[in-house]
């Protein structure tokens, strides 16, 4: 029977032995990281002392020989992020919005915390404590990017063998703070469409008025449940107004990667997300105003544009919108409310399955966690059932 190997990186029994010098030597077989035995030894003064020195090579040449390639268990934090954000930039397999929410994320919140450590000195013990300090100063979402971004940037440093394991995968569980989705009113809806409306249009205002896109955006998110993105992205060839009602395919997104030009992706969020949706009449009218500003251009043509014809980027409807509501005093609005309120409306009135359907999502779950509003009201159907309860006095009992 073959005679178990001894694991690389590890020594066998430390021999010391006095020289001819008078001076002490320690000696051992060492597995190198090429699955050979080599005889490694020191020499000093004193006995304990070889030894100790002996250990110190070991410890040395194992650390040297951990990490193949660009990354070693000595290598900076720093480094490793350097040589992650290639390492995904080889393999393409990201959106190019999620890769640069990968770098944001890693870049913001956790190379400030780590860079200085080398990737030996990061133990689970302080990912755990960064992450649940992030969670309680900042925020659960933000603890979570940074927890996702780590934990696949410590995975590429185990499959360098820069680290023995990742130590993402024992910190403890992160919590989510009890939330609930909070869709709008009618009355609130109306009181966003008059602040759009009456913007910067008053009297004395200085600078040409507003092109009136921001309130038909609104419209479209309202009629359709996309998301900004995807409605930036609508093109002309995407809107059928001849049928009764209206449809709308919703099969791309606006993405603005570091670096590049804004521009349409042909894809939504996921590749599952693209549909057709109809909509009600008030989306209807406003995508024939828009269908009649562009009648000229080509199939492929954008509904909503700036002035220079480039796509409208989501940050500056999203900064426009909060300027608008802000000066009506109105807050908490961003334009992923509208999204909750038509998942709320849907589910009052046929279901989550419908509404799940409508904002493209694979399957109800994530419809009702994130994007309905909690209904409070228990159907009124329960005070007919339960008058079998009612008390059943004869005459002249009490």
């Amino acid at each position: 029977m073959a005679r178990p190997r001894t694991p690389i990186g590890t020594f066998g029994e430390i021999h010391v032995e006095r020289i001819h010098d008078g001076r002490a030597r320690a000696l051992t077989r060492f597995r190198d990281y090429d699955g050979q035995l080599r005889r490694v030894q020191a020499t000093a003064d004193t006995p304990k002392a070889a030894e100790r020195k002996l250990k110190e090579m070991l410890a040395e040449r194992t650390e040297q020989k951990v990490g193949q390639g660009d990354l070693t268990c000595a290598s900076s934090f720093r480094h490793l992020v350097d040589v992650w954000l290639a390492d995904l930039d080889l393999e393409d397999a990201l959106a190019p919005s999620t890769r640069a929410l990968y770098e944001r994320n890693m870049r913001q919140l956790v190379l400030p915390a780590f860079e200085h450590y080398a990737l030996r000195e990061v133990s689970v013990r302080k990912v755990d404590q960064f992450i649940k300090t992030l969670a309680k100063t900042k925020s659960y979402s933000m603890a979570k990017q940074a927890r996702t971004v780590l934990s696949l940037a410590f995975g590429l440093a185990v499959r360098y063998d820069a680290m023995r394991e990742n130590p993402v995968r024992d910190t403890a569980r992160l919590r989510r703070p009890p939330a609930q989705a909070m869709s709008l009113t009618i009355e609130q809806v109306e009181e966003i469409r008059r602040a759009v409306r009456g913007w910067r249009r008053g009297s004395g205002v200085p600078g040409p008025p507003p092109d009136g896109q921001l309130e038909q955006i609104i419209e479209v998110m309202l009629g359709t449940s996309a998301r900004i993105g995807e409605v930036l992205a609508i093109r002309k060839c995407d809107v059928d107004v001849t049928r009764s009602p209206a449809t709308v395919r919703l099969c791309g997104t606006i993405v603005s990667p570091a670096g590049r030009p804004t521009h349409r992706q042909s894809h939504p969020k996921t590749m599952k997300s693209t549909r057709t949706v109809s909509v009600p009449s008030f989306t209807a009218e406003v995508l024939r105003a828009r269908l009649v500003a562009i009648a000229s251009e080509a199939p492929d043509h954008l509904i909503f544009f700036s002035r220079n014809g480039t796509p409208l980027t989501t940050n500056n409807i999203r900064r426009r919108l909060r300027a608008v509501l802000e000066e009506a005093g109105i807050e908490g609005v961003t334009p992923h409310s509208f999204r909750r309120t038509v998942a709320t409306v849907l589910d009052r009135a046929a279901g989550a399955d419908l509404a799940a359907e409508m904002l493209g999502h694979t399957s109800s779950k994530i419809t009702k966690e994130h994007y309905i509003e909690a209904d409070e009201k228990v159907n009124p159907v329960t005070a007919e059932i339960l008058e079998a309860l009612a008390p059943h006095w004869s005459d002249g009992e009490g």
